[in-house]
């Protein structure tokens, strides 16, 4: 059995982050990741000499998102040209007062959300009643938050609102080169997927299909979908399972569409939304940092249907709506690429988490430890920057503090 101060397990931005928290103040720290590799839901893959995330991409409440100093430290640019999500390249599909109209039916549901909270803590029960624009709203939470406003806790919502800026920024190289990049250097052990951490002695065993580990102390940072469905066996720590269960992961996903020729006919950072008015559509940025790709985002009801579908099913399915829009000449310039399906990817199982209506407190217990050598850290930890990579940082840093002091 080795013998470690600390174990950190799951190799996301909140396990990077407390790795080499601990790392840096000389502690003799472990990162055990399940998987092959380490980044957790930031993936960086290289395809046709691109840096693609297929995962986060980007650097959201650039103000106070930690990555962005990291970037600065490691030598990596950003680019800082804001997204245009608000805004349909030359009104294909959308017109103006259509824009209008759907911006004004989104202020009006976070005012109400904020004036007459509703009583159930159900987002969706602040949709305005026969609004045109409830589909283009949900679809809009997909997106966010992976999930429908009838399954999301109002009062979680506004936490994330509250706390978000409009200021977005990329990384050409890939957010999810830059954060693996920080972990160059930690000792750790990939495949190793945590079954068990035993509580009986002195120090933690931490149990693995290649062998036990004793550690003092660990900071344990898996998805809640995985915590919820008892992959990892801790005792006495039925309160802390239950409220993973009532922060399930939402749905998001990418695809990458190759344009086989006349790229110079997209506006490079253009934004396309599919169909205003279904929840089964995709969000579509026409030639990110310039690149001959279209870079496409499911969220929600969107994202489970394209998982159903298969990657090249949901490329099918992209370059038809792409095609409503642009004309069908594009059906034989774009090809699929890459994309990812993280339901399907067993040490996580889905995208950021949500708070179920009335469960927005499970944060909370989340992150209060219950044995004292114990915390857990992850997006689904922070109060109001769930669902983001330096959220998840934040948090991993904060757990490895409180086991140093």
């Amino acid at each position: 059995m080795r013998d470690v101060d600390i174990v950190v397990i799951g190799g996301g931005a909140a396990g990077i982050g407390a790795a080499r928290t601990l790392a840096d103040a000389g502690i003799d720290v472990l990162l055990i990741e399940a998987g092959t590799r380490l980044g957790g839901r930031a993936r960086t893959e290289h395809v046709a000499g691109m840096a693609l995330d297929l995962g986060a991409g980007w650097l959201h409440s650039a103000e106070h998102n930690p990555w962005v100093e990291l970037a600065a430290l490691h030598g990596f640019a950003l680019d800082r040209t804001l997204p245009r999500w608000r805004e349909q390249w030359r009104q294909l599909g959308f017109s103006k007062a259509e824009q209008e109209a759907a911006a004004k039916a989104q202020a009006d549901f976070e005012a109400r959300l904020r004036a007459a909270p509703p009583a159930d803590d159900r987002a969706g029960a602040a949709l305005p009643p026969g609004s045109p624009w409830a589909n283009w709203i949900d679809t809009i939470s997909g997106f966010v938050t992976g999930t429908a406003t009838t399954k999301l806790s109002a009062a979680d919502y506004l936490a994330y609102a509250n706390a978000a800026t409009d200021t977005d920024w990329r990384v050409p190289e890939g957010y999810g080169t830059l954060v693996t990049t920080v972990a160059a250097g930690l000792r750790t052990a990939l495949a190793t997927p945590v079954i068990g951490i035993d509580r009986s002695g002195v120090r933690l065993t931490i149990e693995t299909p290649r062998g036990a580990v004793s550690a003092a102390k660990a900071i344990l940072t898996v998805s809640t979908d995985v915590l919820a469905r008892g992959a990892i066996s801790i005792s006495g720590h039925d309160e802390i399972l239950h409220a993973a269960a009532a922060l399930p992961l939402g749905l998001a996903d990418k695809l990458f569409l190759a344009i086989g020729q006349r790229e110079e006919d997209l506006e490079a950072n253009a934004h396309l939304l599919g169909d205003i008015r279904s929840t089964i559509t995709g969000a579509y940025t026409l030639r990110p940092f310039r690149r001959p790709v279209i870079e496409c985002m499911f969220g929600g009801e969107g994202a489970r249907e394209m998982a159903d579908r298969g990657l090249q099913g949901a490329a099918d399915f992209a370059v038809e709506e792409l095609c409503g829009l642009l004309g069908g000449q594009w059906r034989r310039r774009l090809t699929l690429l890459a994309g990812s399906a993280w339901s399907r990817e067993t040490h996580i199982q889905g995208g950021y988490s949500h708070a179920l209506p009335g469960r927005a407190a499970a944060r909370k217990v989340l992150a209060t430890p219950i044995d004292p050598r114990i915390r857990f850290a992850g997006e689904a930890c922070s109060p109001n920057e769930f669902s983001t990579v330096h959220g998840a940082y934040k948090t991993g840093v904060d757990a490895a503090r409180a086991l140093i002091d």
